[in-house]
């Protein structure tokens, strides 16, 4: 029973890591349809530079405290969301919205071959400009527990990682706030506008291109700000985000296509199957174990957890 509660505990802090990221994700390939290879690298960017920002923070300013580490990754999302804004005006227009009209394959082919472009540059140049070691954004809290217990007496106690405990309340804040600017602001139904018909959203004064733009900057944003939290506890390298950008997107298709709080509960999904198998799996199965359960769900539920059976104009 302990160790049953101590996975299920573990499930939740890193599957609200992956459903943020998932959610950045979602932001890109529900709204703009766009399959961005490039997605864990960008993670991995924002890392590097959540990173950076605690060196210098570390060095002049909060040297010592845990304050640090949460407002380089807070400096991180600014910095990354100018980035994507970047690569989508300077890269990702090319070949999205109404210019894929001329493209064969309605430009998928191309965006596949950008993006994965984007992945290997970004790998490569993080490589000889990061250099090979892991690196982390270690704080006092990444080795310290809060104890939930006794329970039951005095034979069981569960025991969460402060800093993974304080990434998770980050996550969930941040998931509320994004839910609140889609659902109830002007920018919000923009985007969805856009996601559900964008020649419709366009004859109502909607500049589609610009609202795949920010869209494509806010899923940078949110996937770095995930990469951020997950560097308190997980040292990264500059190829990290192989090892994520498939996670993401089974936690997309899981939680259902354009829904946000469905990738986020995809992710969540992933983080429990994930830390619950290795109670009877080595920890080598523990992704193999991840994609049985995806492939059951898809085979009952090809819409996803919460997606809805509905056809895109």
């Amino acid at each position: 029973m302990e160790a049953f509660l101590q996975a299920l505990a573990a499930g939740l802090l890193v599957g609200a890591l992956y459903g943020l990221m998932c959610v950045g994700l979602a932001m890109i390939f529900g709204i703009m349809r766009v399959i961005n290879f490039a997605q864990g690298d960008f993670m991995m960017l924002g890392m590097y530079v959540a990173y950076f920002f605690f060196i210098a923070l570390g060095a002049h300013v909060l040297a010592g405290s845990p304050l640090g580490a949460y407002l380089s990754i807070l400096l991180t999302v600014p910095v990354m969301f100018l980035v994507g804004y970047l690569a989508h005006r300077l890269l990702i227009s090319r070949v999205t919205g109404g210019k894929t009209a001329a493209l064969e394959g309605e430009g998928h082919y191309a965006q596949l071959i950008l993006t994965l472009g984007i992945a290997l540059i970004l790998q490569n140049g993080g490589m000889m400009v990061f250099g090979p070691q892991l690196v982390s954004i270690r704080t006092p809290l990444s080795s310290s527990a809060w104890e939930i217990g006794p329970l039951w007496g005095d034979f069981v106690s569960i025991f969460v990682n402060e800093g993974r405990g304080i990434a998770a309340l980050i996550c969930v804040v941040a998931i509320l706030l994004l839910v609140a600017l889609v659902n109830r602001s002007r920018l919000g139904k923009s985007l969805r506008a856009a996601a559900d018909n964008p020649v419709a959203a366009s004859y109502m004064g909607i500049d589609v291109n610009r609202a795949y733009r920010i869209a494509f900057a806010l899923g940078t944003c949110v996937t770095a700000l995930a990469g951020g939290l997950l560097a308190t506890n997980f040292p990264f390298h500059p190829f990290v985000g192989l090892e994520f950008v498939i996670i993401m997107y089974a936690g997309v298709v899981l939680g259902g296509m354009g829904s946000i709080s469905g990738a986020f509960w995809g992710g969540m999904v992933i983080g429990l199957v994930q830390q619950l198998s290795a109670l009877v799996l080595p920890t080598q199965l523990q992704n193999a174990a991840i994609f049985v359960f995806f492939l059951l769900i898809v085979t009952l539920r090809p819409q996803g957890l919460f997606g809805r059976v509905a056809e895109r104009t």
